[in-house]
């Protein structure tokens, strides 16, 4: 079943490349979203729209969560959902930026088993099946091996790096980096060009859901912040927190953070 759904998620990400792309970030339309959750743009709604018709045609008895769709109890009454981001970093999509993404995964019973990142302004397509390995535009990819974390380079935001988020009330000497899209901060470090990355805010499924498959694929771990697995299609959509990458930096990470 992971084999035979991802050609439909590769599929779908395209079509929503050249959604997104037919608009113009800056001068998209925007509105913000509620309790301060974000902005939200004519773009996101329309990749929405064109997501949640071809997949759920495709696969009409899949459950369906995304962050433009408003939630239901329904999708947990179903075997498998589709979880998706239509843009991942809209932000940077409203500032003509490239690094927002698509994100699209199967899950099945709680565990992810297809999913798709597409970075169209980038033309980078990651994409994985469960027990089939990960392909950045279909050659395969592999998480990065360091074994020192302070030798290691990160992906986490300012606040992350607090003192009172590590044993030692100080975070570990390692070289931070960032990126806006938490898809694509997945994604990079499947393909092995960061270390590890690591969120410790209460992060959304649609977000981490097909980088973290991704990862795994590629031979590095994901886990949330306190090393527990990570499960999905939870009544509350939500992840405490996600550290993932190669297995020695994010058991470091893990065992460093308070």
């Amino acid at each position: 079943m992971p084999a035979h759904d991802l050609p439909l998620l590769v599929d779908a990400a395209r079509m929503a490349g050249r959604v997104a792309t037919s608009f113009t970030g800056p001068t998209a339309q925007r509105w913000d979203k509620a309790d301060n959750a974000g902005p939200v743009t004519e773009a996101d709604l329309a990749v929405n729209d064109l997501l949640l018709t071809t997949l759920r045609l495709a696969r009409p008895d899949y459950g369906w969560l995304s962050e433009e769709t408003e939630d239901t109890a329904d999708r947990l009454n179903t075997e498998r959902l589709f979880i998706i981001d239509p843009i991942d970093g809209t932000r940077s999509f409203v500032e003509g930026s490239n690094t927002w993404a698509h994100s699209i995964a199967v899950a099945e019973r709680g565990v992810i088993t297809a999913a798709v990142v597409y970075l169209p302004l980038r033309d980078k397509l990651y994409a994985a099946a469960l027990g089939q390995g990960a392909t950045l535009n279909g050659f395969p990819i592999h998480a990065s091996e360091a074994a020192t974390l302070t030798r290691s380079t990160i992906l986490a935001t300012k606040p992350v790096m607090a003192a009172e988020h590590w044993k030692s009330n100080a975070a570990p000497n390692f070289k931070r980096s960032h990126r806006p899209s938490l898809a694509y901060r997945l994604a990079l470090v499947a393909e092995g060009r960061f270390d590890a990355m690591v969120t410790l805010r209460r992060s959304w499924e649609w977000d981490i859901a097909a980088g973290a498959l991704i990862i795994t694929e590629a031979g590095g771990i994901a886990q949330d912040r306190t090393g527990a697995e990570l499960r999905f299609n939870n009544p509350d959509p939500r992840l405490n927190g996600v550290v993932a990458g190669g297995g020695p930096t994010c058991r470091g990470l893990i065992d460093a953070l308070a």
